[in-house]
C-alpha cells in the first residue's frame, strides 16, 4: 500500500515537472503569433487610451508593438503591466525619446526602444547575427527602418519555400502578416522571453 501510493506521489511529482517545463515554451509563442494572421488589421499608430492592466487598441488596429503584445497575452503575459512595472521602478535606464517624465500605461508598451529595453532587462539577449540557424521560433526580433524608425516581430516556426529560414510574423503596414523578412532590415535586437 504505502508503496504504491509512494509510486502515485512520484508519477503525480514527474507529470507535474513535465507539465511545467512546457509552459509558455518558444513554440506556443510561435503558434500564438501565427494565429494573429488570421485578424484582418489595420495599421494603425494612434494614441489610443485603453485599460489598464490588460488594455489593447481596437481589435482592428495595431502596430508592429501589437503583435508582440497580442501574442504573449495569449500566453497570458500582459507585456502591459510588465512594462509599465518594470518602467516604474527603474525609469532612468528607458529610452527619453518622447519627452516623458513618467510613464504611461497607453503607450509605454507599444513603443519598440521601451520593449527592447525590457527584454534587454528581463529576457535573454541573443546574437545579431547573419546567419538564420541563430533565430529560433519564439525569437523577438528588432530591426532599424532608417530614419529613426524602428521595427520588431518574432520569429515563428514555418520556413520560407525560397531559402529554408524561419520567417517572422509583424505589421509594418500592411497588418499582421507572415513574411520572410528576417534579414530585410538591420537587426538592432535579438531576444528571447519566455
Amino acid at each position: 500500500m504505502i508503496k504504491n501510493t509512494l509510486l502515485s506521489l512520484l508519477a503525480c511529482l514527474l507529470l507535474s515537472c513535465s507539465f511545467q517545463s512546457q509552459t509558455n515554451p518558444p513554440s506556443s509563442l510561435s503558434q500564438a503569433a501565427l494565429e494573429l494572421t488570421k485578424d484582418d488589421v489595420t495599421y494603425d499608430p494612434a494614441y489610443f487610451k485603453i485599460a489598464y492592466p490588460g488594455g489593447d487598441v481596437p481589435k482592428d488596429k495595431g502596430v508592429c508593438t501589437d503583435v508582440v503584445i497580442r501574442a504573449y497575452r495569449k500566453l497570458g503575459i500582459d507585456l502591459q503591466q510588465k512594462v509599465h512595472e518594470d518602467m516604474k521602478a527603474h525609469f532612468s535606464v528607458y529610452p527619453k525619446k518622447w519627452g516623458l517624465k513618467t510613464t504611461d500605461t497607453n503607450i509605454d508598451h507599444r513603443r519598440v526602444p521601451n520593449l527592447m529595453t525590457f527584454f534587454e532587462r528581463k529576457g535573454t539577449v541573443l546574437a545579431k547575427s547573419k546567419n538564420p540557424s541563430d533565430y529560433r521560433p519564439g525569437d523577438i526580433v528588432c530591426w532599424d527602418l532608417g530614419g529613426g524608425i524602428t521595427h520588431i516581430g518574432i520569429v515563428v516556426d514555418k520556413k520560407s519555400p525560397q531559402n529554408d529560414r524561419y520567417m517572422v510574423v509583424h505589421n509594418i503596414g500592411s497588418g499582421q502578416r507572415l513574411e520572410d523578412c528576417l534579414f530585410s532590415f538591420q537587426i538592432i535586437g535579438h531576444y528571447r522571453y519566455h
